[in-house]
Parts: structure tokens; sequence; C-alpha cells
């Protein structure tokens, strides 16, 4: 059975009250157990952190070296400032799969630059939480467990 980890970056434990227009009004404990439902449905464990803090997230991504088959990974304002997480995903050579809630591309200018997107597979942004089941998906396939 794979194992993914599934890793929410700044400012997510705040999903569901934080601009909703944005992000939407589901939790992250929502989000989170819909993506548990998601992956046993397709045979797959899931694991999820969230940290508001950019060394618990590499100290996380390290970790997951020879336990998790692949991360997703929404890595939230990081995914714009942080070499540290694209080094770590680099580093631990796992296929990793970047996600946002919303369109960073159709946002502000400086959103529109990712330096987690370097060091992926792939990235899926603008459909909300559904975003993380296809993400689940995109991971499956990319792992060959149909």
């Amino acid at each position: 059975m794979p194992h993914l980890l599934i890793l929410n970056g700044p400012n997510l434990n705040l999903l569901g009250t934080r601009q909703p227009e944005v992000y939407g009004s589901e939790t992250l404990e929502m989000v989170e157990q819909a993506c548990h439902e998601h992956g046993k449905a397709r045979g797959m464990d899931i694991t999820c952190v969230q940290s508001n803090h950019e060394g618990v997230l590499l100290d996380t991504i390290h970790a997951a070296k020879g336990v998790q088959d692949g991360i997703i990974l929404n890595a939230g304002a990081y995914t714009h400032t942080s070499i540290a997480l694209m080094d770590a995903l680099y580093s631990v050579e796992l296929p990793a799969v970047e996600v946002h809630l919303s369109n960073i591309h159709a946002r502000e200018e400086f959103r529109h630059t990712s330096y987690i997107s370097r060091a992926v597979v792939g990235q899926i942004c603008g459909f909300g939480s559904f975003g993380y089941l296809m993400a689940i998906d995109a991971m499956a396939t990319y792992l060959g467990h149909n």
C-alpha cells in the first residue's frame, strides 16, 4: 500500500475562517478527513501534517525519506520564498505534487513565482480543497497504483 504525506504550511490551520472568499469555508480537519477517505478508497495510506514553521516542514520532508512513497505539499506563502523547501524536496528524492487552494497565477504578482514547482512532478491550483483529491489521484497514477 503506497504511503503519502500531505504537508500543509503556514496559515492553513486557519482554513474555514481565513478569507473564505479565497480559500473556501472548509476547515483543515475537513480537508484532511476527505483526503484520508479518498486515499483509503484508492488503497493508499495518508499521513497529514501542518505547521506554521519552516523548520518543522523541512524536518517533516526529511523524515519522509524511506517512509513515504510521495509528498503532496501546500507550502502556503513559503511557496514563494523558500529555497530551503525546494532543496529539501530535491534531497529526499520522492515524487511530490504542489497544491494550492486558489489559482496562484491569477493573484498578486509575487504569488506567480513558486520555488517549490522546480522540485515537484506537477502543480494543481485553483480547485479549492478538491485539488488535494486530484493530487492523490495524480500521485497514485504517477506511482503506478491504479
